[in-house]
């Protein structure tokens, strides 16, 4: 990391310019959306969520009950939206569920 003029730097401006350096931003997104998934659906929708990947600007969840494959289908606009709006920047565009 380059020195700076300005010795006092606060530890999220060095830990956003860490993350931009090295080109993390995109694993880390991809923890962030598995803990937002969580947060969102709520434990009873966790217990059926088998694997969630985010590639590109796709949200892949696998899930155990196809009934609830179904149900959750209907409502994937708002999904989107929710998890979205919780990420605060438009991260996913398209959900897929397996």
């Amino acid at each position: 990391m380059a020195r700076r003029q300005n010795e006092h730097l606060s530890i999220s401006d060095v830990l956003k310019e860490f993350v931009s350096e090295n080109k993390l931003q995109k694993g880390l997104d991809k923890v962030e959306v598995r803990d937002v998934w969580e947060q969102i659906m709520g434990p009873a929708i966790n217990k059926y969520t088998r694997n969630i990947k985010l590639e590109r600007e796709t949200l892949y969840v696998e899930l155990t009950s196809s009934v609830l494959r179904e149900e959750l289908s209907y409502g994937k606009d708002k999904i989107i939206a929710n998890l979205n709006e919780t990420l605060g920047r438009a991260l996913i565009k398209k959900l897929v569920l397996r």
